[in-house]
C-alpha cells in the first residue's frame, strides 16, 4: 500500500470515532467551511486523547509520522511531546509531519483558532500519565478545564462567536459533558487504573475502590453516581443559555452538544445509576427530544 494511502487509512480510523461521541461533531446542516474546520480540529483532539489513553491502533504508523521510533513509540509522554512539536509547526507554518496535524493547517491559516486550546489538551493527557486519582471535586473541575473546556472554545473560535459570557457558558457545558463521560466510563477508566470520582466524595458515600470493581453497583456506589450526576446536570443547565445567545445553524449545533449531555444523564438515571456493567448510552430518540427541549428553552 502506498504511503499516502496508509496515511489516509490511519487518519480516517481516528476521524471515524466521531460517530461514537455523546455529541454531534460536524453535522450535515453546518456550512461546509465549518464542517471542514470542525473535523480537522476533531482529528487532532482525538489523536491527542488516543495517545493519552493508549488507544492508537497498533498497526498504524502514528509514531512514525511524528518522528518517533524505537521504544519511545510506546511512551505516551514522548508521543505527546512530539504532537506538541508538530502542532507548533502547524501554527508557525513550517510544516507538520502527521497527516491529521497537516489537515489542521487551513483552519489555522483562516485565523481565529490558536494553538492554546490544543496545548491545554496535551497538558491534560500528560496529567493522565501522572495523576490517576482526584482528591476533591475542585481538583476534577480543574482537570476538566484542560481536558474538556478547550473543545467548546475551539467551536466558538471557528464560528467567530467568542465573547466572555459565551466562553463561561461553554466551559460549564464542556465540564458537565466531561463529568458525564467519566460517570459512564467508571469501569473502563478503572481498567486503566484511573478514577475520576473525587476521593472526598467516595469517602462521604462509603465507597471503596474495590466497590468499583464489582460487576454491578451496590447502593453506596449508586448514591455516589447519583450525586455526581446531579452536579453534571447542574453544569449543563448553567451552560444551556449559551444556545439561546446564538442563531441559525450554530444554535442547532450547540443545542446538540447540550442535548447529548442531557440525554447521557437520562441514560444514567434510567440505568438506576448502575454504571459498572458498561456505559449507559442515550438513544437517538432521546437525544432528539432533548435537542427539541433545549431549542424551546425548556430546563
Amino acid at each position: 500500500m502506498a504511503t499516502d494511502d496508509l496515511q489516509l487509512r490511519d487518519a480516517s480510523a481516528v476521524l471515524d470515532k466521531a460517530a461514537e461521541e455523546n455529541f454531534p461533531v460536524a453535522p450535515f446542516f453546518l456550512p461546509r467551511a465549518w464542517r471542514d474546520d470542525l473535523m480537522a480540529v476533531y482529528g487532532v483532539v482525538r489523536l491527542i486523547d488516543d495517545i493519552g489513553d493508549g488507544d492508537l491502533a497498533p498497526e498504524a504508523a502514528h509514531a512514525r509520522y511524528l518522528g518517533v521510533d524505537g521504544a519511545a513509540a510506546e511512551d505516551p509522554l514522548r508521543l505527546l511531546d512530539a504532537v506538541e512539536a508538530d502542532l507548533r509547526r502547524v501554527f508557525d507554518g513550517t510544516g507538520a509531519g502527521h497527516p491529521l496535524l497537516r489537515a489542521l493547517r487551513p483552519t489555522a491559516e483562516r485565523g481565529g483558532v490558536t494553538a492554546e486550546p490544543f496545548l491545554a489538551l496535551i497538558a491534560a493527557n500528560r496529567q493522565d500519565q501522572l495523576v490517576s486519582r482526584y482528591e476533591t471535586y475542585d481538583d476534577l473541575v480543574a482537570y476538566c478545564a484542560l481536558s474538556a473546556n478547550p473543545i467548546g472554545r475551539l467551536v466558538l473560535a471557528i464560528t467567530g462567536t467568542e465573547t466572555p459570557e459565551r466562553i463561561r457558558r461553554s466551559d460549564a457545558v464542556c465540564t458537565g459533558l466531561q463529568i458525564v463521560e467519566h460517570l459512564q466510563d467508571v469501569a473502563e477508566d478503572l481498567r486503566r487504573d484511573r478514577i475520576y470520582l473525587p476521593a472526598e466524595d467516595m469517602k462521604r458515600f462509603h465507597v471503596s475502590e474495590s466497590d468499583l470493581t464489582r460487576p454491578t453497583a451496590g447502593a453506596s456506589v449508586r448514591a455516589l453516581v447519583a450525586f455526581e450526576t446531579e452536579r453534571a446536570r447542574g453544569l449543563l443547565n448553567e451552560g444551556t443559555p449559551l444556545v439561546g445567545s446564538v442563531h441559525g445553524r450554530l444554535k442547532l449545533l450547540l443545542a446538540g452538544f447540550v442535548a447529548g449531555g442531557r440525554a447521557a444523564v437520562q441514560a444514567i438515571v434510567a440505568a438506576r445509576y448502575d454504571v459498572l456493567p458498561g456505559p449507559p448510552k442515550p438513544t437517538k430518540p432521546r437525544m432528539l427530544r432533548e435537542a427539541g427541549a433545549v431549542l424551546r428553552g425548556e430546563g
